[in-house]
């Protein structure tokens, strides 16, 4: 099992950043053992895949240019850095992992999810 713990969500102003952190424990170890990904689900919306960091290393980024994927081993923690954000990135953000370490749409476990909004 590995449990996955969001953070670092809340309200900012358009054009501002935030850091969203991922944290991982459980039977994986390593981060770096597991592929992990960001979705994100706006009111009304279905799930979608933000980015993905695999053993290849950033795989998938659908915000390129203002959000940037990345990892800690030493923490065992995987952050989301988001800039330039706009009311539209509104949603609640997910963090995922999957055991293949390989995979593009990680979906294994979960995270509870971590609100972001976007507004003035």
């Amino acid at each position: 099992q590995v449990q996955l713990v969001e953070s670092g969500g809340g309200l900012v102003q358009p054009g501002g950043s935030l850091r969203l952190s991922c944290a991982a424990s459980g039977s994986a170890g390593s981060i770096y053992n597991m592929a992990m990904g960001w979705y994100r689900q706006a009111p009304g919306k279905q799930r979608e895949l933000v980015a993905t960091a695999t053993a290849y290393g950033t795989v998938y980024n659908s915000v390129k240019g203002r959000f940037t994927i990345s990892r800690d081993a030493a923490k065992n923690t995987m952050y989301l850095q988001m800039n330039s954000l706009k009311p539209e990135d509104t949603a609640v953000y997910y963090c995922s992992a999957d055991p293949n370490q390989f995979s593009a749409t990680p979906n294994r476990y979960w995270g509870q999810g971590t609100q972001v909004t976007v507004s003035s």
